[in-house]
């Protein structure tokens, strides 16, 4: 979705952690991985989850130990969306939709004179162009400030990364895959239920929060640096660590958001886990930042019966 989503609390969250990610680590023998392998509570086969981020290109899934015998043992993918869906004309519309702000309203409608000048500055040095740009003006005027966000933070990724190509990334891989060898793939969310997350906040608190990255854009990106980082070299620790880091920073979000974006999803997806890998040996591939902590999906897999043992 989710396009990076990078996300755990917050707007802000959503676009450096979710829409571009999930990344947050839980150490059990190892720190050094992101492939865990499911059996135990009457599963005749294990089945698998993988960390994801949705920065990493889909030729990661082959730095990833035991990664290909995952593949091969399982028969169905389940990831936090059916990618299929997003193409969908009228999930298409629909996304697109929520990415608006309501008739009557601009962005610059809901930007003081001075926060509209700090935000030109911004854009101006990272994207070369801003809002005093009619053309430019035109095409984002409309957009909802989360949006903007998601913008700048993809775009000065993209300056530091030049081999970042958005339509081959590890979110969609797994599930591209196991279509091309006919297995099924099907998604714990609707493409609605992501757009709400992503773009659901109420509009002053998304001006907040893009101000507040204007503010400490540099902060940011250099947090994004220190979560690829961490995230290639399959260092979950280090990922809690440093989200839990950003927390307590300048932009941190309320456990409200964080409940929102993580834990309550975490725990609608953990209803339906059994069923699924009852059904057929199955490989989950959500964002890292669900595997982590005593709320994450490891841990919840654990207090249900299942023995959760990282792939090395």
């Amino acid at each position: 979705m989710h396009i990076i989503e990078f996300y755990k609390s917050s707007t802000m969250k959503k676009v450096i952690i979710i829409v571009l990610v999930l990344v947050v680590g839980f150490a059990f023998e190892s720190h050094a991985q992101i492939l865990y392998r499911i059996s135990g509570n009457g599963l005749e086969t294990p089945s698998y989850i993988v960390g994801t981020y949705h920065l990493a290109p889909a030729s990661f899934a082959d730095s990833i130990p035991g990664m290909r015998q995952a593949i091969e043992e399982t028969t169905q993918v389940c990831g936090e969306l059916d990618m299929m869906d997003v193409f969908k004309p009228e999930n298409a519309a629909s996304m697109l939709q929520s990415q608006m702000l309501p008739e009557g309203v601009t962005l610059s409608s809901l930007l003081t004179t001075e926060q509209r000048t700090r935000l030109n500055a911004l854009l101006l040095e990272v994207l070369g162009t801003n809002l005093d740009d009619e053309a430019y003006a035109a095409q984002v005027e409309k957009m909802k400030p989360v949006v903007l966000s998601t913008t700048l933070s993809l775009a000065a990724y993209m300056k530091k990364t030049q081999s970042f190509n958005p339509m081959e990334l590890l979110d969609s891989y797994f599930q591209m895959l196991a279509l091309q060898n006919g297995k099924s793939v099907k998604g714990f969310e609707t493409v609605d239920f992501q757009m709400g997350v992503l773009y659901g906040a109420e509009l002053p608190k998304q001006v907040e929060d893009l101000m507040c990255m204007v503010d400490h854009f540099e902060e940011s990106t250099k947090l994004v640096d220190r979560i690829t980082d961490a995230y290639f070299s399959q260092d979950l620790q280090s990922l809690e660590a440093v989200l839990e880091e950003e927390l307590d920073g300048e932009c941190g979000g309320s456990p409200e958001d964080e409940a929102t974006l993580i834990d309550n999803r975490n725990r609608n997806w953990i209803k339906m886990m059994p069923g699924i890998m009852a059904e057929q040996p199955t490989l989950f591939a959500v964002g890292a930042g669900h595997l982590c902590g005593e709320q994450g999906v490891l841990k919840l897999l654990e207090g249900l019966g299942y023995i959760v043992e990282g792939v090395k």
